[in-house]
C-alpha cells in the first residue's frame, strides 16, 4: 500500500474527471473453490485497489463527485472472526489509511446508494466481470444483475482509464519489483530446461518462486514445447532434446503490480540452425519494436513495422514471397503471427481490460481493425511517457491455421506453402518484454533484463 496521499490525490482527480453524481466502487469477495470454507486465493478488484489500496475482502467505495466527499464501507470483524484470523483493523482505522475521514457498515452502501436515486442524481459504476458484484449491483441500483455491464458508466470508464493508463512513480516502481521476480522465474527455467525434466515441474517451480515473494502469479504460466498454440497451459509433456520450450510467465508484487516476460528456448541448451534462423527474425522484429516504441507514436504503426521486419526475414528464408510492404497491407504475415504486438501493463497483466479494450487500447482516433491477426492488437492508440506496455513479437507454425490457408488458397500470392509445410513441426517462438515508455523513448522494466540473445541463452542453459 502506498502512502494515504497516493489514494487522496487519485481519488480528487478522479472526481475531477466526472461531471456529477456519486461514483461507486466496489471491492471483490471471497470466492469458493469447492466448499465454502475453502476459497480461491484472494484477488481484489484492481481499481478499488487503485483508488482505496486495501486488498481485502467485502469493502466497498463511494465518491462524492458534488459533495467532494468519499466514503468506506466494510464490516468490522466479530469474536468468531478473532478466534480464527487474530484481531484486524476497524472499518473505520483501514479508511483513515487511504485518506477516507467517513467510513460505515456494508449495510449503509443501500442507503447511501438509494438516497441519490431518490435524489435523481447519477450513480457511476464500472462494469462488474463477477456476478456477486452483478447480484450487489441489481440490489442497490435496481438493474437486473444481467443487465448491469449494459449500464456502467462511460464517463467513469474513460476516467479510470486516463488515470491508470498513466504510471506514477511509486507504480513504476513495483511493476520493476514485479520484473526483478520475473527475471529469476525465467532465469529458472532456463537453468531446468533439461532433456526428460517434465514441464509440469519447471511451471511449478516458477509458480513456486513467484509466490515465495508473498502474492502469486500475475497470470496462469503458459510453458510448453507446443509454442505454436499461443497460451497453452498444458504441462504435461516430457522435454525432448531439439524441441524449443516457451515460457509466458510473470509475478505480482504484494501490491499486486504485474510483470509479463516470454522467452522461447532450446531444450538441451543449444539451438538448431533452423531454430537460430526465426529465432533471430523475431529478436529483430523485437528489438525494432524497442526502437520505435516513444511518445507520440501509435503502437499501432510500431505493430504494422515489426509485421514487415517478420514478413522481410521470412522472405529471406523462402516462406515469403512478393512485395513486403503488401503482403502485411494483405495480412499475409498473421499466418505466422496472429496477434498484436502488445498489451498495458499494471495493477492488471493486460491492465484495465476488464473496463473494455476498446477504451484501454484504442481512442477516437485510432481504432480497432477486423482483419485477421491485426483484430487481434490489444493496444493500438498513441503512446504517452508513463504507459507501461509489452513488446511481445512472435513467429508460430500451426498446423490447422497452414491448412486451412493453403486450402482456401488465402494469400497464395505471398506465401510460399510448400516451404511453409516443413516447419509444420517447428512449434513457435514468442519473445516479450515489459517496457516503460520515457521521454526520449523506452526502456526496460526491471533491474536486469533476462537473457534474450542466442549467445546469453545458450551461456545460461549450460551453466554449470
Amino acid at each position: 500500500m502506498f502512502e494515504s496521499s497516493v489514494y487522496r490525490n487519485r481519488r480528487k482527480a478522479l472526481r475531477e474527471k466526472v461531471s456529477s453524481g456519486i461514483i461507486l466502487i466496489l471491492g471483490n469477495n471471497e470466492a469458493p473453490a469447492n466448499y465454502p470454507d475453502n476459497t480461491y486465493k484472494f484477488r481484489q478488484d484492481s481499481s478499488f485497489l487503485y483508488f482505496f489500496g486495501h486488498s481485502h475482502p467485502g469493502y466497498a467505495g463511494v465518491l462524492d463527485v458534488d459533495a467532494e466527499e468519499d466514503y468506506f464501507f466494510g464490516d468490522d470483524v466479530t469474536m468468531d472472526d478473532i478466534i480464527w484470523m487474530g484481531p484486524q483493523p476497524s472499518v473505520k482505522e483501514l479508511g483513515e489509511r487511504v485518506g477516507v475521514k467517513k467510513s460505515f457498515p456494508f449495510a449503509r452502501l443501500k442507503e447511501v446508494v438509494g438516497k441519490a436515486i431518490s435524489q435523481r442524481r447519477k450513480i457511476h459504476f464500472l462494469p462488474p466481470y463477477r456476478y456477486d458484484n452483478m447480484m450487489l449491483l441489481e440490489d442497490l441500483t435496481g438493474i437486473r444483475a444481467s443487465m448491469t455491464r449494459q449500464h456502467a458508466s462511460l464517463e467513469l470508464i474513460k476516467a479510470v482509464v486516463s488515470l491508470r493508463s498513466v504510471k506514477e512513480a511509486c507504480e513504476i516502481e513495483e511493476i520493476d519489483k514485479a520484473c526483478n521476480i520475473g527475471y529469476e522465474m525465467h532465469t529458472a527455467a532456463m537453468r531446468l530446461c533439461k532433456p526428460g525434466v517434465s514441464e509440469q515441474y519447471i511451471a511449478g517451480i516458477l509458480d513456486g518462486i513467484a509466490a515465495s515473494y508473498g502474492n502469486m502469479v500475475s497470470f496462469a504460466t503458459i510453458l510448453s514445447q507446443n509454442g505454436q498454440t499461443l497460451h497453452n497451459h498444458d504441462h504435461s509433456q516430457i522435454l525432448q532434446t531439439g524441441r524449443l520450450m516457451l515460457t509466458d510467465a510473470g509475478a505480482e508484487s504484494v501490491t499486486n503490480y504485474c510483470s509479463d516476460h516470454t522467452r522461447t528456448i532450446p531444450v538441451g541448451g543449444k539451438f538448431t540452425d533452423r531454430q537460430r534462423d526465426v529465432y533471430s527474425i523475431v529478436l529483430a522484429c523485437h528489438d525494432r519494436a524497442l526502437e520505435l516504441a516513444r511518445p507520440g507514436v501509435t503502437y499501432k504503426s510500431v505493430h504494422l513495422d515489426v509485421c514487415k521486419v517478420l514478413a522481410q526475414g521470412l522472405k529471406d528464408l523462402g516462406l515469403m514471397k512478393g512485395n513486403v510492404d503488401d503482403a502485411v497491407a494483405a495480412g499475409a504475415h498473421a499466418l505466422f503471427m496472429p496477434h498484436g504486438l502488445g498489451h498495458m501493463m499494471g495493477i492488471d497483466v493486460h491492465d484495465m481490460e476488464d473496463l473494455g479494450q476498446c477504451y484501454v487500447g484504442y481512442d477516437d482516433e485510432t481504432r480497432p481493425s477486423d482483419q485477421f491477426g491485426l483484430a487481434s492488437l490489444r493496444m493500438g492508440r498513441r503512446l504517452q511517457e508513463g504507459f507501461v506496455i509489452t513488446d511481445e513479437p512472435g513467429c508460430y507454425f500451426i498446423p490447422a491455421l497452414i491448412d486451412k490457408w493453403r486450402a482456401e488458397n488465402i494469400n497464395t500470392e505471398y506465401l510460399n506453402f510448400d516451404a511453409i509445410d516443413k516447419f509444420k513441426d517447428f512449434g513457435g517462438i514468442r519473445l516479450e518484454d515489459d517496457i516503460l515508455i520515457t521521454p526520449e523513448g523506452s526502456r526496460f522494466t526491471g533491474d536486469k533484463r533476462i537473457p534474450i540473445t542466442i549467445e546469453e541463452v545458450e551461456k545460461i542453459m549450460n551453466e554449470q
